[in-house]
């Protein structure tokens, strides 16, 4: 056992602030062995290298989003068949979050398709917020771009974490997203900080980026101050109808350098599996643990991708000797 004195001793030699693009691209061409190595001794001074934790996420306003994003299916621009729905009722989304908790999630996170929410829709997102709370769950939301005052009243709700994603590098965003800026996402970051609330954020890999973009976007969530408490690392879903639908895969063994650059870099910071999960193999999501990673979005759906069923993720944790929390 570490006595208190050679923990914290541990834990001040992994930190280092502003993080340079190319500084984590070095981490990048690191023999692969090394750099898992390296995201080992980082990950196992800050947490139980065999704890993951386990949201669930659920769409409560999925479609007819009038924002660009090339990846999204959710996007009115792009032709992917899906039709735009209306929120949620109250009853149906604390009828799923007590599903979740019942498999063993413990957070809850409600994903609406707006480029920002109305103030009627606020009052009852929130209204979902408390109920949610009310179970005993951690609380978090994906709505958009937040105006001066909303965050407060999520706040106040009780909101726990407010996921808004860089998405990739400054200097690919407009590849990606043409009607807001990456600006604009700090902006809303700024606001939830304000306001208290943790923050989720990280991006998407597999959009067409270079390793430099990869590094530059790690950067980015690393030199936020703090940085955020959540990183979610999305590998892209191509989605028939987007603009991405034919975009190069990544290399499964860059996704697991990009998680291990991402542990590095923000030591203290839960390292999500998100969106493409169902696709990797369960030897990846070895490797990506191996590296770092310590949360997994759990249940049958990411919003309107597919997710790994919850019994798949519990055979794999009985393999892998991992503990659920």
């Amino acid at each position: 056992m570490h006595t208190a004195a050679a923990a914290r001793v541990g834990k001040d030699s992994h930190k280092q602030k502003n993080w340079t693009a190319a500084g984590i691209q070095a981490l990048f061409e690191m023999p692969f062995n090394d750099l898992l190595y390296r995201a080992q001794q980082v990950h196992r001074v800050h947490f139980d290298a065999n704890s993951i934790q386990r949201s669930t996420l659920l769409s409560v306003k999925t479609g007819g989003c009038s924002e660009d994003c090339g990846y999204c299916s959710q996007s009115a621009r792009n032709h992917t068949g899906l039709e735009r729905e209306s929120l949620l009722d109250l009853d149906e989304v604390v009828a799923a979050a007590q599903a979740a908790k019942e498999k063993g999630a413990s957070r809850f996170c409600m994903g609406a398709a707006w480029r920002g929410p109305k103030d009627k829709d606020l009052e009852q997102v929130s209204e979902m917020i408390r109920a949610v709370k009310a179970l005993g769950l951690e609380t978090c939301v994906t709505l958009g771009m937040l105006k001066a005052g909303q965050a407060e009243q999520l706040k106040a709700a009780g909101l726990d974490y407010y996921n808004h994603n860089l998405d990739t590098a400054p200097e690919f965003y407009g590849n990606i997203v043409t009607t807001h800026s990456q600006a604009d996402r700090f902006d809303t970051l700024h606001k939830v900080r304000e306001a208290g609330i943790s923050v989720c954020c990280g991006g998407i890999v597999g959009m067409g980026e270079t390793r430099a973009g990869r590094a530059g976007l790690i950067a980015e969530l690393a030199n936020m101050s703090p940085p955020p408490e959540s990183v979610p690392i999305n590998n892209l879903v191509p989605v028939p109808g987007t603009p991405l639908a034919n975009a190069e895969p990544i290399d499964p063994f860059e996704f697991v350098r990009t998680i291990a650059a991402a542990r590095i870099t923000m030591p203290e910071s839960l390292v999500r599996l998100s969106a493409g999960r169902q696709e990797m193999s369960d030897e990846l999501q070895a490797l990506c643990f191996l590296a770092g990673a310590n949360s997994i979005f759990y249940g049958d759906k990411l919003l309107t991708t597919g997710n790994p069923e919850a019994g798949r993720d519990e055979r794999l944790f009985e393999r892998l000797g991992l503990n659920a929390v």
